[in-house]
């Protein structure tokens, strides 16, 4: 079998799948979670319906990873006798800046540039130069790793859509500007709706709606980012789950002073305790939103016109930038199934001439569907992604070079 292992290293976890890519088959997955505080894993067989829940210790990225070769290697849990039967692994790396536009092999030097990067995502881009450093220590010596860069799918942005009104110094010397993210994601759904729509990819223009826990919406035009919604971080853009989205720059100065945060902390506020949560008082979860829309809860309600809202004026910003729409593609753990979310956001779109079949996308959840109508100029899609198999797919295409 030609495996690769897919690795997802966040700050206190460690996401992985085991994938057979001669039928690009999922063999076994799992997490290693909440590393530097006590050690939980939950390792998945799917073929022999095995779940196995375990509490661990993991001190650092490096029990952790050695856990993941145990799980695989040994026990109820065992898909393969060792790790010298896997061809490569991939790994998923939140910021590559413009220092990195495609996947690449893994050497010292890219991790320590990686790592270099850690200002720009700091509970990201650190945690994988330990994830990939502790992947070395445990691998066969000569097992090749490659690295996956959610922002380098969006280095075909223009410098209009990317850079920001701040001084130019501040963009050279400080790297500031908008690099988007989820770009693996919206890579994978925006082929996937191609291939699904019977045309080549190079002769659309799509707006694929990645919403989530975090959310993003990208402007693809000819197979290519033109734009995106989140910037220099993934706070920008659209209302998430605990994140602000955009917010006018004043008011942010303006709630640090009169609450009198520091920067971390305002920014802890923006990232961790604002969004649905903040806006609703409920939950930082969409389902629940929803559940509290049925009851009449007013904070929730507004909360979720805000989010419709907003995606609303994000297709029609980017049909404006591209000059054209021919699809609209909902994608993500909000976007795949949250029939309410798409209802409203295709809502009064008249203008654009979308029209959905309501009874076949309340239906609708998690599965490659058509939901426009036959009348309706432009397609709307549900289309699911997979960011692990087209990391599995590009580290096969780059150790094959």
């Amino acid at each position: 079998m030609n495996l690769v292992l897919v690795v997802n290293a966040g700050s206190s976890s460690l996401k992985y799948q085991l994938l057979n890519m001669d039928d690009e088959s999922v063999i076994a997955k799992g997490n290693c979670d909440r590393i530097g505080i006590d050690g939980k894993l939950s390792h998945k067989v799917p073929s022999r319906g095995i779940a196995i829940d375990e509490d661990c210790t993991f001190p650092t990225h490096t029990e952790a990873f050695e856990k993941l070769v145990e799980v695989l290697t040994t026990g109820e849990g065992r898909v393969i006798d060792s790790m010298s039967e896997i061809s490569a692994v991939g790994h998923r790396i939140v910021q590559g800046a413009e220092i990195f536009d495609k996947a690449c092999l893994v050497t010292e030097e890219v991790i320590d540039r990686i790592d270099a990067l850690s200002d720009l995502a700091p509970v990201h881009n650190h945690p994988h130069a330990l994830a990939l450093r502790a992947c070395t220590k445990v691998l066969p010596k000569g097992t090749p790793q490659v690295v996956v860069f959610d922002t380098a799918f969006h280095q075909t942005m223009p410098p209009k859509a990317y850079m920001f009104g701040l001084p130019y110094e501040d963009y050279k010397d400080l790297h500031v500007r908008k690099y988007g993210f989820h770009g693996t994601s919206h890579r994978f759904v925006s082929q996937c709706l191609a291939d699904a729509m019977g045309r080549d990819i190079k002769t659309l223009k799509i707006v694929s709606c990645h919403l989530g826990n975090g959310s993003s919406i990208t402007a693809v035009d000819g197979g290519k980012s033109v734009d995106t919604s989140m910037g220099f971080t993934p706070l920008d853009g659209i209302v998430m789950g605990t994140r602000t989205g955009a917010v006018d720059p004043s008011a942010v100065t303006y709630v640090m002073e009169k609450r009198g945060f520091t920067p971390h902390e305002m920014s802890q506020y923006m990232n961790k305790k604002s969004g649905f949560l903040g806006l609703s008082g409920v939950s930082s979860d969409n389902r629940d939103i929803q559940e509290a829309v049925l009851k009449g809860d007013e904070k929730a309600i507004i909360t979720s016109d805000i989010l419709q809202y907003q995606i609303k004026k994000y297709i029609g910003a980017y049909a404006a930038a591209m000059n054209g729409l021919d699809a609209v593609l909902f994608t993500g753990g909000i976007g795949e199934n949250s029939w309410e979310v798409r209802e409203a956001v295709c809502e009064n779109m008249d203008y654009f001439g979308i029209k959905i079949d309501n009874d076949l996308n309340r239906k609708t959840r998690g599965k490659l569907t058509k939901l426009s109508t036959p009348d309706s100029k432009i397609e709307v899609w549900v289309v699911p992604t997979n960011e692990e198999l087209l990391i599995a797919r590009d580290t096969l295409a780059v150790i094959g070079k």
